[in-house]
C-alpha cells in the first residue's frame, strides 16, 4: 500500500466510524472542495501573501488539508487512482503548455 492509498484508507476509516458516508455523494464532495477553496482563500483576502501567511499560518494549513481529504475522499469513491490521474494530467499539461526554451 503506496502513502497516498493508505491516507486514503485512514480518512475513509474517520468518515465510516462517523457515519459519514451517507452524506458524502460525488455532488456534495465537490461542492465542500468548492466551499472549503474559498475558506482558503479568505485567508488571502485584501492582504499580501507576507501577511497572509503571518497571520492566517495555522488556518491555511487547515483549509488546505480539508480541500485534499475532500478530494480524496472524492477520488476514492469513484475509482480513481490518485498518482495516476495526476501524471496523466501532468502529461496533458506539458503538451497544452510546452517550454518555451528560448
Amino acid at each position: 500500500m503506496n502513502d497516498i492509498q493508505g491516507l486514503i484508507k485512514v480518512i475513509n476509516e474517520f468518515r465510516d466510524e462517523r457515519d459519514w458516508r451517507q452524506y458524502h455523494n460525488p455532488k456534495d464532495l465537490a461542492i465542500s472542495i468548492s466551499i472549503e477553496a474559498a475558506e482558503l482563500l479568505e485567508d488571502f483576502q485584501w492582504i499580501n501573501n507576507e501577511q497572509a501567511l503571518k497571520e492566517n499560518k495555522e488556518n491555511i494549513h487547515e483549509e488546505i488539508a480539508d480541500v485534499l481529504i475532500y478530494s480524496l475522499m472524492l477520488c476514492s469513491d469513484l475509482g480513481l487512482d490518485v498518482k495516476e490521474i495526476i501524471e496523466e494530467k501532468i502529461v496533458k499539461n506539458g503538451t497544452k503548455y510546452p517550454v518555451n526554451n528560448k
